[in-house]
């Protein structure tokens, strides 16, 4: 019995670490403007990244005001632009994580999926970024779809 759970836990540990999972990919156009990192006039932009490639076998779905923002998976992110305001971030792994925050016009929001392990698959905490770490990290990721 502890051996099966042992081989069970090394098993789900490498998926954790190897093995690349892909989500729905936007254009890179879309990609690209979403880089420059602009606002449109009177809205809040909000982004949503996982810049990092544990836990790239395992998809996370995030979840903005209760409405589908989409799922991320390694070095990827989600953009929305929305009214200022309060706002819920919910994003789902093994585990469920929020973050609320209440954005000002005109200004942009990083938000930082992070990956943790977990028992079975990833865990995830989201946490906020300063500008320069959440640009380097958006850089370095690519644009994954919103479903409509």
């Amino acid at each position: 019995m502890a051996a099966r759970l042992i081989s069970s836990l090394i098993v789900a540990s490498a998926l954790l670490v190897a093995g690349c999972v892909t989500v729905p990919m936007a254009d890179p156009a879309a990609d690209k403007a979403a880089k420059l990192f602009t606002v449109p006039p009177g809205k809040s932009r909000i982004y949503v990244y996982r810049n990092e490639s544990f836990g790239g076998a395992v998809t996370m779905n995030v979840f903005l005001d209760d409405r589908n923002l989409g799922q991320t998976a390694a070095n990827t992110y989600l953009v929305a632009d929305v009214d200022p305001g309060p706002h819920r971030i919910l994003s789902t792994a093994e585990n469920q994580d929020v973050f609320e925050l209440t954005t000002v016009a005109n200004r942009i929001y990083y938000i930082w999926q992070e990956v943790k392990m977990g028992f079975m698959f990833a865990r995830n905490q989201l946490q906020q970024m300063d500008e320069k770490t959440g640009q380097a990290g958006v850089l370095e990721s690519q644009l994954a779809t919103t479903p409509k």
